[in-house]
Parts: C-alpha cells; structure tokens; sequence
C-alpha cells in the first residue's frame, strides 16, 4: 500500500523542511507532496531510497544534490544547479531551471521540459556503467556541457530558440546531442561534431520516448528527427596551454 505523506513548506527554512522530508521516508513513505515551495535550498540533499517528491513551487538551488535513488517531480520551475552530484535516480522538472544544471551529475536523469540557463551539464562525468543523462526540452544558454567528463546531454530545442555559443568548451568526454543543424562557430574549443549513426540514434530514442511519456508529448517525430552529435575532439583539449619544464 502506498504511503503518503503531505508537507506545508510555506515560509519554512530548508532545514527544518529537508528533516521533515527524511523523516518521513524513514517512516516509510513511498509518495510525498511537498506544497508552498518557494526557494528552499537542498530539497532532496543526499536523499536514499525510492520514494517519489512532487514539489509544487519553485524550489531553490541544488535540488537533490547528492541523491541516490528517489524520484523528484517539481511541477513548475527550478532554481540553480539541479542534479547537482547527484548519483542516482531522477528529476522532472515541469518548466524551466536555472544555471549549471546537472552540475557534475555522476549518475541518474534530469529531465526539464523547458529551458535552461548558463552551463548546463558542466562536468557531468561517469564511470563504468554509471552515466547520467541530462534532457532539455526547449533550448540551452551559453557554455553548454563544459568541461563535461561523460554523460549523455539531449537538447530538444522544442521552440526552435537555441542560440547558445560556446557549446562544449573544454569537453574531454561524454556526448551533446542537439536537435537541428548546429552551425561550427557555436563550439568550443575542445569540441567537434561527428555524424549521427543508426546505432547513435537507437541508442538515444529510448531516452527521448522515456522523456516524452513524462510530458506527454508524441515521441516519434522526436525520434526521427535531424540531430547533431557533438564529441570531444581531445581527451585532453586544453594540453597545449600548459607550460612544461
């Protein structure tokens, strides 16, 4: 049976918030409804277990930062650097997020429907088997994926507004995909585009239908669409601007 537990954050400190939200995963809720959020900070820090968060509100920065497992649902927007190190499980974020999303996300999904802002994906890594996955719906601001270290980072550009530059600065590994043709003079230093094969795409549409289902969208002209893969061009791309003895 499924255990639910509902939380009024109205004008509540994020400490006192985020004690309440661990107790009650601890009690063994598996559902938990948090209303009246407005910019508390951490919500979902270092959270374990399966339990699922629907955030009404706009929730502050480093939304389920460290978090392993649980699942956040925010129905609206979002602060600064969501995903921030998270290791596992997942966040959908209705609307919009702000800067440096999926901050160095070492595992998981963060899935916005909307736009982000500055550096989203910078130095998502991975290792091994474990390898995050960052979605956006519409577009990405400047200094997408920098320094990224691995991953997966898909732009839908669902709008068609993506202008950002800069993309893929310093990027030694991972993959960017963007939806659309993606002109050279918007990459970085460090980054290169590389054709998109059949196996790149059936390897992505998994996680392009998986998002569409979250926001009840119609996956198959996502799928099929024109793409643009964008790779490191170095494992180490800043190499000749180091001084050596």
């Amino acid at each position: 049976m499924t255990k639910m537990v509902t939380i009024d954050a109205k004008g509540m400190h994020y400490t006192p918030l985020n004690r309440q939200i661990r107790e009650a995963v601890g009690n063994g809720a598996s559902e938990i409804v948090i209303n009246g959020v407005l910019g508390q900070r951490f919500i979902g820090s270092g959270l374990r277990g399966d339990a699922t968060l629907h955030i009404h509100g706009v929730p502050g920065g480093d939304l389920a930062m460290f978090m392993s497992g649980p699942t956040i649902i925010v129905h609206g927007n979002a602060e600064h650097a969501p995903g921030n190190t998270m290791d596992s499980g997942k966040v959908v974020i209705h609307g919009s997020a702000g800067d440096a999303v999926a901050h160095s996300m070492r595992g998981g999904k963060v899935f916005v429907r909307g736009n982000i802002g500055y550096r989203g994906g910078i130095h998502m890594k991975q290792y091994e088997a474990q390898r995050p996955i960052l979605v956006v719906g519409g577009a990405a601001q400047t200094f997408l994926g920098e320094y990224m270290a691995g991953g997966l980072l898909i732009v839908l550009d669902l709008d068609g507004a993506m202008k950002a530059r800069g993309i893929g600065s310093g990027i030694h590994g991972g993959e960017i995909v963007i939806r659309g043709d993606v002109d050279d003079a918007r990459l970085a230093a460090g980054a290169k585009k590389v054709p998109l094969t059949d196996e790149d795409r059936a390897r992505i549409a998994p996680v392009i239908r998986e998002f569409a289902g979250d926001f009840g969208l119609d996956p198959e002209p996502l799928v099929s669409a024109d793409y643009t893969r964008i790779v490191p061009a170095s494992a180490r791309p800043f190499a000749g601007k180091y001084t050596w003895e």
